[in-house]
């Protein structure tokens, strides 16, 4: 029999210790593999998305809600600010260019964005087919709104209110006209539905409640987004906005690295619980080991007056251990990615935003070689006593 077969002999011999080994080492594997993929994931799309964008000015309140709502459209909008106000401001000459942005409709759960076409050019949007819009109520899909929706050009839908994908505040009476489809760009846009700023107003001035108050919301946008001229306009104008102004200016890139430490603190905590089990699992394939070897210590010497040389009944025991190893890694993976494609899909579904499946990683390569050098260890420490076997003395006994 070779000691492969043996092993696996042993293994099965002592189900109820295999399988509390194998599953607190898949625990370990799985949390490490899933929290990695999705901070560094998300990170990265945190990143990608606000780039583009140096500098966001809008209603005074939260700025880290106003760089969410306002650049990666995962949050409501902090209220809306005066049109010519941020016209006046984009004129500073430490600004390069300013994007105004309006939003709070949606088609299906869609984010319909009211800008111009400069917006696009921040993310180097371009058409797949069709034009882009040219008068109110026309609008062009993001990839992934376009294979969700299934539309097609000329086509019209209906926008509602808020991000309800069913919503009782429909704008039946300005329909909205699909004019093109854009490139996959793998940023946020994927995800909008875009038309003009004049949309946006246009659908919100005709319930007739009160003209005045529609015709003052026609001249106020969401946003603006700025890219500064050179960095000393990163030093200047965010201060000057929040003092002596009515609005807020937020740095993306400060608010998205204040998130992603919050988030960091907690992936620090479940990597923690994660080596603590993998610590555990380690310890507990020392003790079964231990307890099987001094268990089979006649039919371990039986082997060694049959040939089996010490070495040969350390091999066996390792390969135990490395069989546990090997199958609490590959399984803790495929758990990992099965969390990460659930993970996935809830952030699709809930904020437009799809994790990918990545292959193997070289942080998971270094996981696996702690699996496996704890495993060593946890054998080595436990076959000890197959040095000092005492074959005569271990076969009289019995």
């Amino acid at each position: 029999m070779s000691f492969l077969k043996l092993a696996v002999k042993n293994l099965l011999s002592k189900p109820l210790n295999a399988f509390l080994s194998l599953v607190l080492l898949m625990l370990s594997v799985a949390l490490v593999t899933l929290v990695v993929q999705v901070g560094d994931q998300l990170a990265s799309n945190f990143k990608k998305n606000i780039r583009p964008v140096d500098m966001v000015v809008g209603a005074k309140g939260s700025p880290l809600q106003l760089v969410l709502s306002s650049i990666l459209h995962i949050d409501a909008p902090t209220g809306n600010i005066d049109l010519q106000e941020a016209e006046s401001l984009s004129k500073n000459p430490l600004i390069a260019k300013a994007v105004p942005v309006s939003y709070g409709d949606s088609y299906k759960g869609y984010r319909i964005l009211g800008t111009d076409t400069t917006y696009l050019g921040l993310y180097g949007a371009t058409l797949t087919e069709g034009t882009l819009f040219e008068h109110p109520l026309e609008v062009v899909l993001g990839d992934r709104v376009r294979q969700a929706l299934q539309l097609n050009i000329g086509d019209t839908f209906i926008s509602s209110h808020g991000m309800a994908e069913t919503s009782l505040d429909a704008h039946e009476s300005h329909p909205f006209t699909i004019r093109g489809f854009l490139k996959p760009t793998g940023t946020v846009v994927d995800n909008l539905i875009i038309t003009p700023l004049e949309s946006i107003w246009e659908v919100h001035d005709h319930t007739g409640e009160e003209a005045h108050e529609t015709t003052q919301e026609a001249h106020a946008i969401t946003a603006m987004l700025i890219r500064f001229r050179n960095p000393l306009g990163m030093v200047q104008l965010p201060r000057y906005i929040n003092e002596n102004t009515n609005m807020q200016a937020a740095l993306p890139n400060f608010e998205v690295q204040r998130l992603l430490g919050l988030l960091g603190t907690g992936t620090k905590m479940i990597n923690a619980i994660a080596l603590a089990i993998l610590l555990v699992s380690g310890v507990s394939i020392f003790i079964g080991l231990l307890k099987a070897i001094r268990e089979r210590r006649h039919e371990l010497a039986l082997l060694r007056i049959y040939g089996a040389t010490t070495l040969q009944l350390l091999w066996t025991a390792l390969l135990e251990g490395l069989l546990l190893a090997f199958s609490g890694c590959v399984l803790g993976w495929c758990l990992g990615r099965l969390g990460l494609w659930v993970f996935s899909s809830h952030t699709r579904s809930n904020y437009g935003y799809s994790l990918a499946q990545p292959s193997f990683t070289a942080e998971e390569s270094l996981l696996f070689l702690s699996v496996f050098l704890i495993t060593v260890l946890a054998v080595f420490f436990a076959s000890f006593s197959i040095y000092k076997l005492n074959i005569s003395k271990t076969l009289s006994d019995e």
